[in-house]
């Protein structure tokens, strides 16, 4: 199954017309006709058997024929990770962690942050293919940079984490996870969370977490944590 991604797509209506880009994909470059059947997910877990009404490369129709809800995970699972100096390294987690499966993603600018601005629309589409290669039908929650301090702030009513290289007394993630709850695990950025974070995360009743024997990048500690998380939800 092939499955394309659209926000605007819904159950109360009838028929569904593709964006002029998203018709040229499916047009020119799938080569998709007529009575060609699309599956369709608005990234808020339904998906949407479509017929190809109209093949056109400036405006796709389809018909909707029937739609299906998919079951979500049982675990809720929220990032807040550091930008990474490289662009490229985010998205990698990025695109990794959305199939891995995450439900939302919060950049978060440090003391030791190289990157302090950030554009999250290159962010969100690496996100929606993501979720379309994964045939997941619950797009991850991409939330706009916010400074450490602010976030830390923010009212959060799951289990919080902070992993952090400091030689100070941390438990192992791995060892804190249970299957059926939900999580919040920060990740520091390539200097590691400031002395001054630390404390402050400590503060708001963050636990801090080891993620494993070895220094690990941004990027490679964020899919750790992520896959951590899933896999003790594994059934």
């Amino acid at each position: 199954m092939q499955l394309f991604y659209s926000t605007e797509i819904t159950n109360t209506n009838d028929s569904f017309t593709f964006s002029k880009e998203e018709s040229k994909h499916i047009v020119k470059v799938l080569r998709k006709k007529e009575q060609d059947i699309l599956f369709v997910t608005n990234g808020k877990g339904q998906i949407f058997k479509c017929e190809v009404s109209l093949a056109n490369d400036k405006k796709c129709l389809v018909s909707i024929l029937e739609t299906t809800t998919q079951n979500p995970t049982k675990y809720n699972l929220h990032l807040a990770v550091a930008p990474t100096k490289m662009n490229d390294r985010y998205e990698w987690f990025l695109e990794k962690a959305t199939e891995i499966g995450i439900a939302e993603i919060t950049p978060i600018i440090c003391d030791h942050s190289e990157r302090k601005v950030i554009k999250t629309d290159r962010f969100e589409k690496i996100i929606q293919s993501a979720t379309k290669q994964s045939l997941s039908a619950y797009k991850p929650v991409l939330n706009e940079a916010i400074s450490f301090k602010n976030f830390i702030a923010s009212k959060i009513s799951s289990t919080k984490f902070i992993a952090h290289c400091e030689e100070t007394d941390k438990k192992s993630l791995k060892k804190e996870l249970k299957p059926n709850k939900d999580y919040l695990i920060l990740i520091g950025p390539e200097g590691d969370f400031s002395q001054k974070e630390i404390d402050l995360a400590l503060q708001n009743n963050f636990i801090p977490v080891t993620l494993g024997e070895t220094r690990l990048r941004t990027e490679t500690a964020a899919i750790v944590a992520c896959h951590s998380v899933a896999f003790v939800n594994e059934v």
